[in-house]
């Protein structure tokens, strides 16, 4: 932080925070080290930053506010340019007559005050905040500043010229300043700030439309002239070392990026429509994919499951579910539990998602035959413990799983059904007979994932007498609802996050009995609900009593389906 006029660490050695013979040490890093005397004094265990912020705002008697419960219009956020905003982390938090309010994390800084002063033509009244939440709040509103800079530009100098030999390791400082350029990284950085899963770019007959998926629904963010799409569309192939001259099939790709300091990889898929190609990037987060369980949502009687589940010395266990139902990062997280240097661990999969240290991975290649069939065969001769399978797709995929699973292999693996005992049906569909699906069978595990409501602003639920045929019951509970355009701390959703639901099916004696005699899914439901398993409903049922979601979410999930 800045020392002008009243330093910092005078403040600190008078409000009793730091001794002086720390601030000496202190100091003397910061001399050798170039890095501000606070973020010093957080390095060295002395202080976190709440603890900095804190004396400064009683000593200086300046207010310290949450960002994230503060509604910022992007308007006045825009009062200021991302560069100085960037500079002296600094955002515009609303007018009050003829000042501006300026969350600050460094109030000492009289410079960026000035400045502010001198861009805006305002008096600033300096407020503290986390430097952490005005970076955040920085890249949420001042990034579609940088998107619209660049398609006025693209508007203005459309043309793809560059297109045949730009790559990001040899770009000229002309071609990384080029709209197209910068449009593109100004989107992802806008997806990756607001959490969101996939970006979506839909051409369309006047226009092209940007979307991002955050918590599972799509929302539009922006609209690019028709005009100008063949450079963005370049852009991005062009980062996924994909084919930019093929336009007439789907094309798949891959790219890898470090953001704010942590690594994405970004699964690029196009499909050409009749307005041109669309490309759909799926954002994976490497460093939050690997999740504890309760983060999951498991519950403690789930976890006992799943603990039996990891012991077991040999078998099959799926987890089911539609896609991006979070059925990998269960696998994941599975498989990092029961990683130890005595086990062998090989996985096949198609793509790898997440590399995972102490676990062999495999990736499909299917133009080298090497498909999830014949990775399989390879795998088993690799004298592997566990093995983890991407997906089960086909019948000689099932087959191969089933049988490693009754020779002494613990096998993961997934499937696309509806619930846990429609798998069964599925395993013996595609050719499994069905006294093998039951000796295999450990357990099955169906999952969903549901959004949480936003715990600053949701409201209670005025019952209606359909609610009460969903929730089956008589009884007013007290549940909760979305608020209407939600907080900013919601990003004005009214939900913050998702959490999984599971259904997960034991396979007893009683179960393995009816699987050997080909019973029908039902007669598998009606069996597993006796012996104790509890369905996607009556865990999200429970969720929607306990507050955590709503009644709207637990019907578009799972009432349908029971």
């Amino acid at each position: 932080m800045s020392e002008t006029k009243k330093r910092l660490g005078d403040i600190l050695v008078d409000a009793g925070t730091i001794t002086l013979e720390q601030l000496k040490e202190a100091l003397h890093i910061q001399k050798d080290t170039n890095k501000r005397l606070g973020e010093v004094l957080i390095n060295m265990g002395l202080l976190s930053e709440n603890d900095i912020l804190s004396v400064l705002s009683t000593q200086l008697m300046i207010e310290m506010i949450d960002l994230e419960r503060i509604g910022i219009k992007p308007e006045v956020a825009r009062l200021v340019p991302k560069a100085l905003a960037e500079k002296y982390k600094v955002i515009p938090v609303m007018l009050q007559m003829n000042s501006i309010v300026l969350a600050m994390a460094d109030p000492l800084n009289y410079y960026a005050i000035d400045d502010v002063q001198f861009i805006t033509q305002k008096n600033v009244i300096p407020k503290i905040a986390t430097e952490k939440q005005i970076k955040r709040n920085i890249e949420l509103y001042l990034s579609r500043e940088s998107s619209d800079r660049a398609l006025e530009e693209l508007k203005r100098e459309f043309g793809d010229t560059q297109k045949d030999n730009v790559r990001d390791d040899g770009m000229t400082e002309d071609v990384r300043n080029a709209p197209a350029v910068r449009l593109v990284n100004s989107i992802i950085t806008q997806a990756i700030n607001m959490k969101a899963s996939d970006i979506h770019i839909e051409p369309y007959e006047f226009e092209v439309r940007v979307r991002f998926r955050v918590d599972g629904v799509l929302s539009e963010v922006m609209k690019i002239p028709k005009e100008s799409y063949s450079a963005i569309s370049t852009r991005f192939k062009i980062m996924a070392n994909m084919n930019i001259a093929e336009k007439r099939r789907p094309l798949d790709g891959r790219i890898e990026m470090s953001i704010n300091n942590a690594s994405y990889d970004f699964r690029v898929s196009t499909l050409p429509t009749v307005f041109g190609e669309k490309l759909v990037l799926r954002i994976l987060d490497r460093t939050s994919f690997l999740l504890d369980r309760a983060i999951l949502g498991f519950t403690e009687a789930e976890n006992d499951i799943m603990d039996r589940f990891e012991r077991a010395p040999y078998g099959i266990i799926l987890v089911t579910g539609p896609t991006g139902s979070g059925k990998s990062t269960t696998l994941y997280t599975m498989l990092r539990e029961v990683s130890k240097p005595e086990i062998n661990i090989v996985t096949v999969e198609d793509p790898v998602e997440y590399m995972l240290g102490g676990i062999n991975q495999v990736q499909v290649n299917n133009q080298a035959n090497l498909t999830f069939a014949t990775g399989l065969r390879s795998i088993l001769r690799q004298d592997p413990d566990i093995v983890m399978i991407g997906e089960i797709r086909d019948e000689e995929t099932a087959q191969i799983a089933i049988r490693a699973a009754i020779t002494g292999h613990l096998v993961l693996s997934t499937l696309h059904t509806n619930d846990a005992p429609s798998t069964v049906s599925r395993l013996v569909d595609m050719g499994v007979e069905p006294y093998l699906v039951a000796d295999a069978l450990v357990g099955i595990m169906a999952q969903r994932l549901v959004r949480k409501l936003c715990p600053d602003c949701k409201v209670p639920h005025k019952w209606t007498q359909k609610d009460h045929e969903v929730m089956k019951t008589d009884l007013e509970l007290p549940i909760f609802m979305p608020r209407y355009r939600g907080c900013p701390r919601c990003n004005n959703t009214g939900y913050k996050g998702r959490t999984g639901i599971h259904e997960i099916m034991v396979i007893t004696n009683r179960l393995k009995m009816a699987i050997e005699t080909n019973e029908n899914s039902e007669v598998l439901r009606k069996i597993a609900k006796e012996e104790g398993m509890i369905d996607l409903y009556g865990n999200c049922r429970e969720l929607v009593i306990k507050g955590v979601t709503s009644l709207d979410e637990m019907v578009k999930t799972v009432y349908a389906r029971d």
